[in-house]
């Protein structure tokens, strides 16, 4: 009985890491999707339909393969279309933001996610969040507000609430896969990718774009954006729904950083200090949930 416990204990603290691994590099990838947006140097709409359009051109050959060889694909449709509404949603309405208020404000809103996603996976699944989740949360929300403290005067009304309604979706997004385990993520990708190009196309002018925009929108479309989505929808599987999106916290840190690299852009202190908070407390959260072998190391957190 002892080695059946050690061993179901041992298959969960694995599970654990490899949910963190994924996830964690989604976020880190995701995480330059301010700068990208900055470096295409046009308007929202022009970035959300090449987004779209390359987003399902990168996804065509998985999902000509998937619904060859995988025979799920048809039990699992129902989950297909809201979770490619959510993910195109989300990521227009961040698009825009990105436009329409400053960076920071946006990826700082984006990390109420974590709630949604909480109380999504509550009220449909069930799932009940542990109280050191909840304790994360509104931790890492004090960092947040510590950050927003330095520069939300300065943000525009409506980028600001584009941004709360990306934050929404991606949590719907995330409760939506941990609903779903089997759901393959190129199906989803490819539709959401549609979905985005069809809702801009009339108020985009894709064709009349600075030859340079193109490469970095091909960037975000075929490589940044689908590489980000595969890995943060496998990490489902490993980990709940608002802990997935409790790591996309680390993107109000690191996307102020990337654009500050590239356009000098420094970020005031309180990001910095927020940063700290958020993620100390990401640390001691996801450390909390591996069983080490550390007498009473859990019973602290």
């Amino acid at each position: 009985m002892c080695l059946e416990s050690c061993s179901m204990s041992d298959i969960q603290s694995t599970q654990k890491i490899r949910g963190v691994l994924l996830v964690a590099s989604g976020v880190l990838i995701i995480s330059f999707d301010a700068l990208l947006v900055r470096l295409a140097a046009v308007d929202g709409w022009n970035v959300s339909f090449w987004r779209g359009t390359f987003m399902a051109l990168s996804m065509l050959p998985l999902c000509w393969r998937n619904s060859v060889k995988d025979k799920k694909v048809q039990q699992d449709y129902r989950g297909l279309w809201p979770a490619a509404l959510l993910m195109a949603t989300s990521t227009v309405a961040l698009v825009l933001a990105f436009t329409l208020t400053k960076a920071s404000n946006a990826v700082v809103i984006l990390s109420a996610s974590p709630l949604f996603a909480a109380v999504f996976s509550q009220l449909f699944l069930r799932e009940k969040c542990p109280l050191k989740t909840w304790l994360a949360i509104l931790s890492c929300l004090c960092g947040v507000t510590w950050v927003m403290s330095g520069s939300m005067g300065n943000g525009k009304l409506i980028g600001d609430l584009l941004a709360l309604v990306s934050a929404l979706c991606i949590g719907g997004y995330f409760t939506v896969y941990r609903s779903n385990a089997n759901l393959p993520p190129p199906s989803v990708i490819i539709r959401a990718g549609l979905l985005m190009a069809l809702a801009t196309l009339l108020l985009a002018t894709p064709l009349a774009l600075p030859l340079p925009s193109y490469g970095w929108l091909m960037l975000a479309g075929m490589v940044q954006m689908p590489a980000a989505s595969l890995l943060m929808a496998h990490s489902t599987r490993y980990l709940p729904a608002a802990e997935v999106s409790l790591f996309l916290l680390l993107e109000t840190i690191l996307a102020p950083i990337w654009v500050w690299m590239v356009f000098s852009e420094l970020p005031p202190e309180a990001t910095l200090a927020g940063g700290v908070l958020i993620l100390l407390t990401l640390t001691l959260h996801t450390l909390s949930g591996i069983h080490w072998k550390v007498s009473g190391w859990n019973n602290l957190l």
